[in-house]
This record gives C-alpha cells, sequence and structure tokens, in this order.
C-alpha cells in the first residue's frame, strides 16, 4: 500500500499531463495546411511580450488579420469610447488566425472580434469555397471557448494592384456574407463595394504606392463603414 500510493499519484500526473498536452497546438504547425507561414511564431511571441508588459483588458474588440489590420497604426483613436486590440500580423490568412486562437483570442475574452483576411488567401490560390471553410473553421474555433462572442467579418478588399481578383472576391465575400447571415452573433461589413468607383474598379486614391495598402483616406472610409457595428464601452 505504501508504494502504491505515489505510483498512483505519479500515474495521475502523467495522465493529467498527457490531457494537457493533447489540448495544445503541435509547436511547429503543417504548411500549408494548418497555417500559411510557420513564421507568424515570431509575431506570437511579441504578442506574448507586448501582454506580459501591458495585459489586454478583458471585453474589449479585437481587431484580428492581416496587414490591413497590423497597419491601422489609428486604430484606437478613430473608434474614441471603445477599447480596442489590435492582433494584426501581416500577410496571415484566415487559417493562421484560426491556429494562433488560443494565444490571441481566446485568452483575451473579447466582446466582439473584427477579423480581416481573404485577400492574401485568395492571392496564394485558395477559392472562395475554401475560403468560406476557413471562415467557418475560425468561428467554430472561437466558439469553442467563446461561444457567445460576436464576430464581425470584413469583406475582402478591392486593390489595384490585385483587380485581377475582383470576380473570386466577389465570389468570396458572397457566400460568406450569405453564411453570416445564416448564424447568430455573426456580421458582415461590406468594404468591397464603397471602395470601387464608378467603373467597378478600386479606387487609387484610397492606397499608397504600392497600390495594396491603404492609405489614412482608405482607413477614414473604413472607419466610418465598421463603427456601426461597434458598440460603446
Amino acid at each position: 500500500m505504501f508504494h502504491a500510493l505515489p505510483r498512483l499519484a505519479l500515474l495521475l500526473l502523467l495522465t493529467a499531463c498527457a490531457a494537457a498536452a493533447e489540448s495544445l497546438p503541435t509547436a511547429t504547425p503543417q504548411v500549408p495546411e494548418q497555417v500559411s507561414d510557420a513564421g507568424w511564431e515570431q509575431d506570437m511571441q511579441r504578442f506574448a511580450a507586448e501582454d506580459a508588459t501591458s495585459p489586454p483588458p478583458a471585453g474589449a474588440v479585437l481587431f484580428i488579420g492581416s496587414s490591413s489590420i497590423r497597419l491601422w497604426d489609428t486604430l484606437a483613436a478613430d473608434f474614441p469610447g471603445v477599447t480596442v486590440i489590435n492582433r494584426g500580423f501581416g500577410g496571415s490568412e484566415i487559417r493562421d488566425s484560426t491556429w494562433y486562437a488560443d494565444r490571441i483570442v481566446v485568452p483575451y475574452r473579447p466582446r466582439l472580434i473584427v477579423l480581416y483576411a481573404g485577400d492574401n488567401d485568395l492571392n496564394s490560390g485558395r477559392s472562395p469555397r475554401q475560403l468560406l471553410q476557413d471562415f467557418r473553421d475560425f468561428v467554430l474555433r472561437v466558439r469553442r471557448d467563446l461561444p457567445d462572442v460576436r464576430i464581425a467579418y470584413i469583406a475582402s478588399k478591392p486593390s489595384p494592384s490585385r483587380a485581377a481578383l475582383l470576380d473570386t472576391q466577389r465570389q468570396a465575400n458572397a457566400l460568406i456574407q450569405a453564411e453570416a447571415a445564416r448564424q447568430p452573433h455573426l456580421d458582415f461589413i461590406d468594404v468591397f463595394t464603397p471602395m470601387l468607383d464608378a467603373s467597378g474598379q478600386p479606387r487609387e486614391e484610397l492606397f499608397i504606392a504600392d497600390r495594396l495598402h491603404m492609405n489614412r483616406t482608405g482607413y477614414a472610409l473604413w472607419q466610418r463603414l465598421i463603427a456601426p457595428y461597434l458598440p460603446p464601452r
């Protein structure tokens, strides 16, 4: 009996450790099945360091996604009265935010998640149907831990440098908009249509010299379109 108790305690400890390990993602995710680039780990470590220095408050509005979020350096000023967290990492795709949700979504316990990702995905060759499934996977992953959180998806934006993707973007946006309409606590924010000119082409005046990323005028347009979806704190 004396020797059995320590062995039992050790067995219980090993079982608990194994269960905990199974609940965590593998250290090196598969590319491209799980993430588009394993290099995002550097961004995750940077976010962790920022959180350790200045822990974000729970119940904020979390902006997550690709470079259009990362480069929004006036985010807090553009939404006065709203506590915001910026966790954009440039070049990322929807499935990257899904994979790292346990590190840059769930711990913040946000009351609203604003997701922008999609045009990188389509540019890399993913189809509109794949983008829809990636969006569904993101929602499922987040709702596993945050079942009641509202999620607002910003439509894939048109840009002059990727004008060849316009039809594909329209298809993907339509699929995700329909999905959002079918599910509770999902919103679709149409930035695609207002970013087109009268001829149906991306508005050049909204972009910096690379014709892909937005300038201050572009972000001002986004601010006006997104603001109605952000409840004040």
